[in-house]
């Protein structure tokens, strides 16, 4: 590895990061909907899950799955079917009030196991670092597993920084959208038309 090696693969992963997906999305409703600390906590949990793809790729158990076509089924459809799941609990939910400060009543613990849940049900995650990692990796240094774990952490770092920024600014744009009363109705409705989005997305997708 070397200093232009790390910069191409940060520029690209940023790229890639923005790009809209499970992840930021499941983010940007959940800062919408909740507040910035709730996109924050989400982000925690959905960083805490790449640590996951990050070992799994880094020894190898994602190109198994890869290779299972059952596997990779299963995994996706629970994947999906959770989204939907809370999909229909915010549609359930979309006459409630909302209140301007309810980031203190939030249960900060559940919104990082949801994040964590949702990252792993992903097996797109794994499937996309076995298919960019190798791209950036010096086999001539050797050494490959630690070259795919270090490039991991740098992944996961870019993720959380763009996270959090994406969690600020959703928050605030859900701040705007809970004073306006005639809107705040509709909070839910995006959240969950966004979970529903994005489990549709999984769904569907092939490898």
């Amino acid at each position: 590895m070397d200093f232009l090696s790390i910069i191409s693969f940060l520029g690209a992963a940023i790229v890639l990061t923005l790009m809209p997906g499970p992840d930021n999305l499941f983010t940007l409703a959940q800062s919408i909907a909740k507040g910035k600390k709730a996109g924050i906590f989400t982000t925690l949990g959905l960083c805490t899950g790449l640590l996951v793809h990050i070992t799994a790729a880094t020894i190898g158990i994602s190109a198994v799955i890869y290779q299972s076509a059952f596997a990779f089924t299963v995994v996706k459809y629970a994947g999906a079917a959770y989204l939907l799941f809370l999909a229909f609990k915010s549609f359930s939910e979309k006459g409630s009030s909302f209140n301007l400060n309810n980031e203190d009543t939030l249960d900060y613990k559940s919104l990082y196991k949801k994040g964590i849940i949702m990252n792993v049900l992903n097996p797109k995650v794994s499937l996309f670092f076995l298919a960019f990692f190798p791209q950036f990796i010096n086999y001539e240094n050797g050494n490959v597993s630690i070259q795919m774990l270090i490039y991991g952490i740098l992944f996961l770092v870019q993720t959380l920084v763009i996270f959090t920024l994406i969690s600020v600014f959703a928050g605030k744009v859900g701040y705007f959208l809970r004073k306006n009363p005639s809107l705040s109705k509709k909070i839910n409705i995006i959240q969950g038309s966004l979970f529903t989005l994005i489990g549709l997305k999984i769904a569907f997708s092939q490898k």
